[in-house]
């Protein structure tokens, strides 16, 4: 998609036309334009980090870094991108960018989440500090049952998921996962990976080792329920490799 700027025109077009028509038509309508030799993405990357390097973060660094949420750079990689940068440009530069990019990234990701407690009848919950060792990014947990059977609605964020790990009971046992909104995975060892959609359910016996969680770019959450056993435990185990989880789709 062309890039088509009027910025320079709208600011300084009757007090200094030729550099309005040198960004609008130059800087913006011919060098961002050259997808030939770089995308728009790899463009923004060098832009945000040069601007970062001269200290700047007045609108036009922030224009770019809006700009290079539009062009792909997800959260996780502008945070890489300027920790990365700060060991070159400097800490207190890196300081002040990250509060800019925070607040334009973290923006979205506060929409998103509400959308998705909206898509459900069930609440989010709290975070899931007590099992977030097990947990790789961020879960949430809402108790809809401790009575009889437990029942429990299990949030992910876009790209968590819980670690390798085994139902043991020794008689009855084992958990049964209701997918309520967003889109994920399940996995058991050795089998190909399953992706889940509200409505699906998915029965784990004990013995088996598995891992859940969300696709990389959507929210999630299932309900757990516990089958009731006798001497039931959780065995936790190590990490999905990232490379693995990444190239689910």
């Amino acid at each position: 998609m062309a890039i088509v700027q009027t910025a320079g025109r709208e600011a300084l077009g009757e007090f200094a036309p030729e550099f309005a028509h040198l960004n609008d038509d130059v800087l913006f309508g011919e060098v961002w334009n050259r997808e030939e030799t770089l995308s728009l993405r790899d463009r923004s990357l060098v832009t945000v980090t040069a601007l970062m390097a001269q200290g700047l973060t007045d609108s036009s660094f922030q224009h770019h870094l809006m700009a290079a949420k539009q062009n792909g750079i997800t959260k996780s990689e502008i945070a890489e991108i300027l920790t990365h940068a700060a060991f070159y440009a400097g800490w207190p530069k890196a300081w002040a960018a990250f509060r800019m990019a925070k607040e334009i990234w973290t923006e979205d990701e506060t929409d998103a989440k509400s959308a998705h407690a909206n898509a459900m009848a069930f609440p989010i919950g709290q975070p899931n500090d007590g099992f977030a060792q097990y947990f790789t990014g961020r879960s949430y947990l809402a108790p809809l049952s401790v009575e009889q059977v437990g029942i429990f609605n299990v949030t992910f964020e876009p790209g968590c998921r819980n670690y390798w790990h085994i139902h043991h009971a020794d008689k009855g046992g084992g958990q049964i996962l209701i997918c309520v909104a967003g889109r994920g995975w399940y996995q058991e060892w050795g089998q190909a990976a399953q992706v889940l959609h509200p409505g699906d359910v998915v029965n784990i016996p004990v013995g088996v080792k598995h891992w859940h969680g969300a696709a990389e770019d959507s929210w999630f959450s299932h309900l757990a329920v516990e089958v009731p056993g006798e001497n039931g435990s959780n065995e936790w185990l190590e990490a999905v490799e990232d490379a693995a989880y990444s190239s689910l789709k």
